[in-house]
């Protein structure tokens, strides 16, 4: 199969691509506008392969879009391009309308027009995967409860606002155009290749290079952690046996307070490269003022795509933070150079 793949450039997209390239025989097409997150080193290692190439493309340039497509003549269409970061959809809300609400729009149309284009056979198996958040469900605070595939939306920053936009928008194609989509919502993906902006990868630089650790609020915040590999397998696994105008949420069954998956990180580092100073990690730990909005817990029921598609996460939160501390500890460089000097790990979205 053909595999259109957008954003592959980014964190999760790339794990899908590698995943791909290494475990199958399908032909990708990675289409990314390469922001400051995108970074083609992640892809370092499959560039070179005959079923893989590269197009740098904005997803809301409607005519470079159709251009790929009838170039390229995709089966699938993974769509992972968006903006990610809920601080800076804080300070600069635009950026996350443009690419999350009306890229995902730009993409629909020209997904729709060419699989109406498409004859008997190639049509029947087309797919449109939207892949989503789990914060478009809003907080579970003061419940038990976890995020199901019906469970309301009720997104409270501009970054899941513009998701649970999206992802309106692509049932609303499949519904009334007949575009076959599907979507699925994940939680917290943690792994090798993150960008530093988000609280792993940022707990690890600062504290190598003996920085403050900051901590939101309390630090009593609850995420489900999904290791990116595990949710790799699960998307191309939801591509290319998932149903029709169904969703799938995707977790990790790993739900862990910010505080607790710091001080994992400290301990792990203590172990495996302590400070010259001898002292653990831990006392480098910031209490800072907390995010405007900030959701409280995040869980997901991932029951579903376990019972219907046979997947479950092999990482469980303990191997999965040890393999990713290591993999920072052995590819530091690639560290600073995706930084490129526009971002200094600095506090963002402290605008309200």
């Amino acid at each position: 199969m053909k595999i259109l793949i957008t954003g592959g450039a980014g964190f999760i997209g790339s794990a899908v691509i590698r995943h791909i390239i290494k475990n199958t025989n399908n032909e990708v097409l990675n289409v990314d506008k390469l922001t400051y997150a995108g970074n083609l080193e992640s892809l370092q290692e499959i560039e070179s392969n005959h079923n893989y190439q590269f197009k740098q493309i904005d997803i809301c340039d409607v005519d470079r879009i159709t251009q790929a497509f009838n170039d390229f003549q995709p089966d699938l269409v993974m769509h992972l391009a968006a903006e990610s970061h809920v601080d800076r959809s804080i300070d600069g809300p635009n950026a996350f309308i443009q690419t999350n609400i009306v890229g995902t729009y730009t993409l629909l149309d020209v997904a729709r027009k060419y699989w109406l284009s498409l004859e008997n056979g190639r049509k029947e198996k087309f797919r449109f995967h939207h892949i989503s958040t789990d914060e478009v469900y809003g907080d579970l605070h003061g419940t038990e409860d976890l995020f199901t595939e019906t469970t309301s939306y009720a997104p409270s920053s501009p970054y899941s606002a513009s998701k649970a936009s999206s992802d309106h928008l692509v049932r609303a194609w499949q519904r009334t155009y007949g575009l076959p989509t599907i979507v699925t919502n994940c939680s917290n993906n943690y792994g090798p290749y993150h960008f530093p902006e988000k609280l792993i990868p940022l707990v690890i630089l600062n504290a190598l290079d003996g920085k403050p650790l900051p901590i939101y609020g309390k630090g009593d915040q609850i995420r489900d952690w999904l290791y990116v590999e595990d949710h790799a397998r699960a998307l191309f696994k939801v591509v290319t046996e998932g149903e029709i105008g169904e969703t799938y949420n995707i977790g990790g069954h790993n739900e862990k307070q910010n505080i607790e998956v710091v001080r994992t990180i400290c301990k792990i580092l203590d172990e495996l490269k302590p400070q010259a100073n001898s002292q653990p990690y831990e006392t480098l730990i910031t209490f800072v003022k907390d995010r405007p909005g900030h959701d409280l817990r995040y869980a997901i029921d991932a029951s579903k795509i376990a019972k219907e598609l046979g997947w479950k996460p092999a990482e469980t939160f303990e191997t999965g933070i040890r393999k990713t501390v290591e993999w920072y500890l052995n590819n530091i460089e690639w560290c600073h150079r995706v930084q490129d000097g526009s971002y200094k790990r600095e506090r963002l979205g402290v605008t309200v």
